[in-house]
This record gives structure tokens, sequence and C-alpha cells, in this order.
């Protein structure tokens, strides 16, 4: 879930600082022609600030990672617990055929773990010192795997690719709406004015968060294709031990509806609410590792 948070609040913070640079620079008139929208040009400056900010907040991802987060990195292990951590990492990646990531920790009760990195051989992988504390190393193993599987299958590069689609549509159409109010509300016809500035800011924002639907879609089928893939280099059995553990740490058993108020947890999310969800529920990830049967075998 960092990883995908992370890189959504770096590309949403690019993109609008792009936007403004753009305006401030003029290239935004460009796009009036007799009065209109010249749609060429629209689509071209909207494909380079989504692709721009996709794969800039890419190449931040790491960089990103480690300074949010305090991701300590070992580079000479302190102890026998980060040494196993680098070992099993780096078997793990030539079982995965890439080039060894970056292995790091960072303090955190919870149990969690994530890997970013632009390609498949300069990656992070990272835990939580939650996650060492609370999981035997069996499943810190698999966990570690499904990490590494992320990184394998190129997951970072194929979301920015999929964000870059996105971002554009967004600044095509926040444009478009801008253009709309500014003219036809505001019966503005000497060039864009600040109707259309402020309209299409706020249409841009509205629209990321509308159009992280699809990347949070895309982001949920990768986790189980991640599930398999540490299955495959730790052990099923182990994989779905790690889940188990993490539902038992970040799903408690829901309480009766007249009592969900009162809980810590304030219930599972409902609805309309799972769109916005960058994993599917533990359960089904769960139920998906014990039904593969013969498509996972241990590397």
């Amino acid at each position: 879930m960092m990883r995908i948070f992370l890189f959504l609040a770096t590309n949403a913070a690019i993109l609008l600082v792009i936007s403004l640079s753009f305006r401030l620079l003029g290239i935004d008139g460009l796009l009036e022609q007799n009065g209109g929208m010249n749609m060429n040009a629209l689509l071209l400056m909207s494909a380079i600030i989504g692709f721009g900010g996709a794969f800039i907040s890419l190449f931040m991802s790491k960089w990103m990672a480690k300074r949010s987060m305090g991701v300590q990195i070992i580079e000479h292990p302190a102890s026998a617990e980060e040494k196993w951590l680098v070992d099993t990492v780096q078997r793990q990646a030539q079982q995965a055929g890439i080039g060894m990531p970056e292995v790091g920790i960072f303090d955190s009760p919870d149990p969690n773990a994530f890997a970013t990195g632009w390609n498949r051989n300069d990656a992070l992988v990272a835990v939580s010192t939650g996650l060492i504390r609370h999981m035997t190393r069996d499943e810190v193993e698999a966990v570690l795997g499904h990490e590494v599987s992320h990184v394998a299958n190129g997951d970072m590069v194929t979301l920015t690719l999929i964000q870059g689609v996105v971002n554009t549509f967004v600044v095509f159409i926040a444009r478009l709406i801008g253009h709309f109010v500014d003219r036809v509300v505001f019966k503005n016809e000497n060039g864009h004015g600040i109707a259309y500035f402020v309209t299409s800011i706020i249409a841009e924002l509205v629209l990321a968060v509308l159009a992280s639907v699809i990347v949070m879609w895309f982001s949920r089928r990768r986790e189980f294709r991640a599930d398999i893939g540490g299955a495959q280099l730790a052990g099923r059995e182990k994989m779905i031990a790690a889940l188990q553990r993490l539902q038992a740490a970040h799903e408690p058993q829901a309480l009766p509806d007249e009592m969900a108020a009162f809980g810590i947890a304030g219930g599972r999310l409902d609805g309309w609410k799972k769109l916005f969800m960058s994993h599917p529920p533990l359960q089904e990830r769960i139920h998906a590792l014990q039904q593969a049967g013969g498509v996972v075998s241990r590397a």
C-alpha cells in the first residue's frame, strides 16, 4: 500500500507543478485557436504533462520512499537478522532473474513491507521493524518473495504507463471543462481568463482522484500475481501463513452492526469505497492461493 500511496502522492504533486508551470510560461495560450481549443495541441500538451509527471514520479520513487519512510539501508549487516534478510533477498532475486535490490528496514510497529524502484535491476525492498518482530522467518521469507515478485514483474513500470495514460486524459478533460466554464458560463471571449485557470485546476484535482480508481484496480490485480510469485519463491504454505498473519494484524473479526461504530477498525470497506483499495481483502488473496493448486510450485 505504501508503494502505491507514495507513487500517487508524488505523481499528483508533480502533475500540479507542471500544470502550473505551463500556465505561468504561457504555454496554455497556444491551445487557443480562433476562440476555440486546438485539440491536437491540447492532446500533445496533456500527454507531455501526464507522462512527464508519471515518469518523474517513477524515477523519484526510491528516493522518496527512503526519505519519507526513514528507510535504513543495510550496507553492512550488523546482526544475524540483517544478514539473513540480505541473503534471503539475494537468493530470491537470483531465482527471479533480477539484479540485487537494496535492502532496508524502516521503523513501524505494524507488520509491513514494500518494493519500489525505476527498473528491475535498481530496486529497493524494505521491511518494517514490526514485520520482523511479529512474523516468523518463514513468513518474512514469503513477504520478501512477494515484494521481489513485484520487482520481477515490472509492476512499477507498468503502473507508470497506466498512470501516464490516466494523467493525459485528466489534463485533457480538465482543460476542456475550464474552457467551457470560461467561455459559456463567464462569457469570456478575450482569451482564457481566471475562470479557465481556476476551473481547470479544480477539475484536474477532482478528476485525478476519480481516475485513481483505475490505478487501484490495476494494483489489486497485481497483488494476486505477486502472491503467486511469493509462493513460488518461498513456498505456498509460507505465503498463506504470512497472509493469515497479516489478516490477524490488520483485519480483526467484524463486530455486530450495532457495535461496529465503536470498534477500533471502524469496519471493512464496503460499496464504492472498495474502488479505492490498493490491495484486495486478505481473505480473497488467501483463497486465491489455496485454489491455485498446481499453478504454484516452489522454484
